[in-house]
């Protein structure tokens, strides 16, 4: 049995690699993704003061510490007994709009859009930003360096750095805004409004309008059955910020709604030896190994996920498109693991929309922005990454130490979702031993749909992590190990 390994898998957060083994008529017999991180956040978390963790875990990944900044904050909420002020709920959360526009802008135009915009066999020199700038134009590149700019520039006057916060306390936030800085992000708003309504009719024309690409999208490669998640509002709308967390089935039906506080009745986390990622499934249908359908319990998140999972977007704007995706892909929802790359632009749109309501409210003016806290108990906090669902779970001691935590994070909650999604792809598109380097690139299309973040989810410590890769055999047995120090 041959294997082919793409080592390193290129355009993600993190560190990867595909194993492919090919049968022998050089068909693909099976395929893994595997992570060879060692996560150590949850660890190192224990013995350390609970005011910390909003600082401590935005520094898990420099590309989503906003998400991980606020989902902590809000588990020290709920260990410490204490409701934010309404204006306090409605800075964080415009403070995650801005980390979704600035990050939903780098998946399309760095990491994801170029497979499309450049061509998914296109060379590989040219499938990143510089070669979506020789195909788009300059002016389009400079327009994606400064709305990235300016939602880092939101997330920076709202949380006193753009990279890592440190604005999220227990019960509130540590800094309001003024009328000036309110102006400013209005003035970024509105131009980030238009930014994303260009960005979905760049996906119109360049995407949507090549039958090539349309037939990618919903071949049977790329296409997996699963539940999907997100939180929702009280309408079933998708919320980044707040609300419950939904799950629906295959066909669309919704199968489980709860609060974060009972997630470890719904959820449970399931370890593989050939990774250091977790395998997280829902309990009330069970661990069927990595197949999907209504009898498997692998779930989705991200952006495909939240829309999946919804009855639909809380703006006007980012309403009509999620309509028009689910008409012209054929109803909801939608099995396909590329159309995430719509689902995201769409939620730019929504994100953008988001901004401009919260910042034209007056509670964003408040100086109430911050309510004394109880006692110290266990506490749990979710957000919506722009990854999809993310969980901070902590048990803190009577001294306000952290006994004990635990965190889900949104690539882990695709891991099987992510897996499969790779082991199919390789299977529709490699045959009789044609393994062009076009092709593995759409191997690799499958998992970068994802946006994953296995720095995120797993975490080296510190760097590099030594490496072995092991050959199998059909049969399980070693053929050949090749090691990195």
């Amino acid at each position: 049995m041959k294997s082919i390994v793409i080592d390193p898998i290129t355009r993600l957060e993190g560190h990867g690699k595909i194993n492919i083994f090919l049968d022998d008529d050089g068909n693909v017999a099976n395929a893994y993704i595997q992570i060879p991180e060692l996560r150590g956040f949850e660890k190192f978390a224990q013995g350390r003061r609970a005011e910390d963790m909003p600082q401590i875990t935005s520094r898990i990944c420099g590309v989503c510490p906003v998400a991980h900044h606020f989902a902590s904050t809000k588990a020290l909420d709920s260990a410490f007994k204490v409701e934010p002020p309404t204006a306090a709920k409605k800075l964080r959360e415009l403070m995650n709009c801005g980390y979704f526009i600035y990050d939903h802008t780098l998946h399309f135009y760095y990491l994801g859009g170029p497979d499309f915009v450049v061509g998914p066999e296109a060379p590989p020199a040219k499938r990143n930003i510089l070669g979506v700038i020789e195909k788009a134009g300059i002016d389009i590149g400079k327009d994606v360096i400064k709305h990235r700019a300016y939602g880092q520039k939101i997330t920076a006057i709202l949380g006193g750095k753009a990279t890592h916060p440190v604005c999220g306390l227990p019960g509130g936030v540590s800094k309001g805004l003024n009328s000036e800085e309110v102006k400013d992000i209005k003035e970024m708003g509105r131009s980030c409004l238009e930014f994303a309504k260009f960005t979905l009719g760049l996906f119109d024309d360049i995407v949507l309008k090549n039958k090539d690409y349309v037939d990618l999208i919903t071949s049977d490669p790329y296409q997996l059955h699963t539940y999907n998640m997100g939180l929702v509002d009280e309408k079933n709308k998708v919320n980044f910020y707040d609300g419950d967390i939904r799950v629906t089935d295959p066909d669309g039906d919704e199968f489980l709604k709860f609060k974060v506080d009972d997630y470890q009745e719904e959820i449970a986390e399931r370890v593989e030896k050939w990774s250091y990622m977790k395998f997280p499934y829902l309990k009330k249908v069970g661990w069927k190994g990595l197949v999907d359908g209504k009898e498997s319990g692998f779930y989705r998140v991200g952006p495909l996920g939240r829309l999946n999972a919804s009855d639909g977007m809380s703006t006007p704007l980012a309403q009509k498109e999620f309509d028009r995706m689910y008409e012209t892909l054929g109803g909801k929802p939608v099995p396909s693991t590329l159309a995430f790359h719509w689902a995201r632009l769409i939620e730019l749109l929504h994100a953008t929309e988001r901004t401009l309501e919260l910042v034209d409210d007056e509670d964003v003016l408040s100086d109430k922005i911050r309510n004394p806290v109880g006692e110290p108990g266990e506490g749990f906090g979710v957000v919506e990454a722009a990854r999809g669902t993310l969980i901070h779970h902590y048990d803190v001691d009577e001294n306000g130490l952290i006994k004990k935590a635990n965190l889900i994070v949104a690539t882990t909650n695709n891991a099987g979702a992510i897996t499969m999604s790779v082991r199919d792809a390789a299977k529709g598109l490699i045959k009789n031993g044609d393994v062009r380097e076009g092709l593995l690139n759409k191997v690799e299309m499958a998992f970068r749909a994802y946006d994953p973040c296995f720095g995120c989810a797993t975490h080296a410590i510190p760097g590099q992590m030594p490496l072995i890769a092991n050959i199998y055999d059909k049969d399980e047995k070693l053929l050949k190990s090749i090691k990195r120090d």
